[in-house]
């Protein structure tokens, strides 16, 4: 059955401030009622936000020993290349040192030689 057309203003204003009245209390009733849902998921998303902190500060963390280990690697191969040129250098200054002293002990070969032919000659010139 249709309701009787002839409400009047202050009929429909009393039914939509109690019609209001009710939406709001239904509203606070499910809020109340969801607190628990709304706690056990703020407490989730929490908990889910600290995982993702915690797993972002070990990809940092794992960032920076990898860029410590690279860096001491470069550091490691950097050292080994220096060792090597130094090593070189000395074996270069060795094998200059050793030529030298050949050419030195063949002079003086030489020159033994040249003194021994002198002194025979003058030997048998005497």
């Amino acid at each position: 059955m249709k309701k009787a057309r002839d409400n009047e203003l202050s009929d429909r204003r009393t039914a939509s401030a109690n019609a209001k009245t009710a939406l709001l209390n239904a509203y606070r009733t499910a809020k109340t009622a969801a607190e628990p849902t709304n706690l056990a998921r703020q407490a989730e998303r929490m908990a889910i936000a600290g995982a993702r902190e915690e797993r972002r500060l070990e990809r940092e963390r794992v960032k920076l020993a990898e860029s410590e280990r690279l860096v001491t690697e470069a550091a490691e191969q950097l050292e080994a290349v220096a060792a090597e040129a130094r090593a070189e250098t000395e074996a270069r200054g060795a094998r200059d040192k050793n030529r030298i002293e050949r050419v030195i002990e063949d002079e003086a070969a030489r020159k033994a030689e040249r003194d021994r032919r002198y002194a025979n000659r003058k030997a048998r010139q005497a």
